[in-house]
């Protein structure tokens, strides 16, 4: 686990709401498209409220923890904290400075025992899988130098950062060897989830349409905006006429994601799109084209293809998304316990 993994682990546990980082595994309601529902409606007993952390000393010491006699000391803590920070875009809250730093020990402690556990077991990783990833982080950035004074801002260097990646990689390896055997979900699991989480599986009306967009700048003085109304209209009057919506779309359509589809924007369902879009999709029927649709972006023309009242997914239709969810909740369950037990058999000493 690289420090930029770490950054996102500990965002998905205790700094929910402080680190900007996208979370790789999603919740249920994500993962299936469907109505996510708290755990109490689900029959799951709420969970109680956690213990508050213990109170983490104004001034850190120079070691703050010792995992099987390695010292994670304060250098390492405040390096993984600037990265934290600076992602967050401010200092840490001090209504959770325990939480947080408490949680991040935590976090540093488990990547020791892990990458300690991967050196025990002499996983290794070629030199052309480190260049491989470190090729893919630089693509991130718009030059080799941003990329290194982003590193230099978090007290790190190209060689640590690499040093790093390895271990990430090392880690990740040993993770897909130990638990990977063990969280494909079973037929009985899949149907067992379905049953008991119905609510996860209702599907709301949907709409599928294509539209053509025509763009008006923002802040358009009155002739730009007559000149893109006139553009549209005549589209409009062509397709009125007998044109092909999506050969007009592709192009004509000021929008680049859908006009090299024809237009089409797949299904979607209410509150997807803005407003005045939304109502107008809703309320054609399918093959109905509407009149010019005024949105902060511009004007659109609209075509409904198809609609769908509201359902109930069934398993075969969502067997696929189902199975790549419980996989991650295994996945995860798993992995939990591979370190649980890296924990239980060595020697973790907290001392602060």
């Amino acid at each position: 686990m690289s420090r930029a993994s770490l950054v996102c682990a500990l965002a998905a546990t205790v700094a929910v709401g402080l680190v900007g980082c996208k979370n790789g595994s999603k919740n249920a309601a994500e993962a299936l498209g469907v109505k996510d529902k708290p755990a109490a409606a689900q029959g799951t007993p709420a969970a109680a409220a956690p213990a508050a952390p213990k109170p983490v000393p104004a001034q850190l010491p120079t070691v703050l923890a010792r995992v099987n006699g390695h010292d994670i000391t304060k250098v390492d803590f405040d390096r993984a904290l600037k990265v934290i920070e600076q992602r967050a875009g401010g200092p840490v809250p001090d209504a959770r400075r325990d939480e947080i730093y408490r949680g991040l020990l935590d976090q540093l402690v488990r990547l020791d025992l892990l990458r300690q556990e991967a050196t025990a077991r002499k996983v290794v990783i070629p030199d052309a899988d480190v260049d491989a990833r470190m090729k893919e982080v630089l693509m991130q950035f718009p030059s080799e130098d941003v990329f290194k004074q982003m590193l230099a801002q978090q007290s790190s260097s190209i060689e640590r950062f690499r040093s790093e990646q390895r271990d990430d990689l090392a880690i990740a390896k040993m993770l897909a060897d130990a638990v990977n055997g063990k969280v494909t979900p079973t037929a009985d699991q899949l149907s067992e989830f379905y049953k008991n989480n119905p609510d996860r599986f209702k599907q709301g009306e949907r709409v599928k349409a294509s539209h053509i967009l025509v763009k008006v700048p923002e802040g358009a003085d009155e002739a730009t905006k007559t000149k893109a109304r006139q553009k549209a209209e005549g589209l409009l009057k062509q397709i009125k006429a007998g044109g092909d919506f999506a050969a007009l779309a592709k192009a004509n359509s000021e929008d680049p994601g859908s006009a090299i589809q024809g237009g089409d924007l797949g299904y979607f369902s209410p509150g997807q799109m803005v407003p005045q879009f939304n109502d107008v999709a809703f309320k054609l029927a399918p093959g109905a084209v509407s009149d010019l649709v005024e949105t902060q972006f511009g004007f659109h023309i609209i075509k409904v293809v198809d609609k769908q009242a509201g359902r109930t997914v069934t398993l075969d239709e969502v067997k696929p998304q189902l199975t790549q969810f419980l996989e991650n909740q295994n996945r995860q369950r798993e992995s939990a316990a591979f370190i649980e037990a890296l924990r239980t058999k060595g020697k973790v000493e907290i001392l602060i």
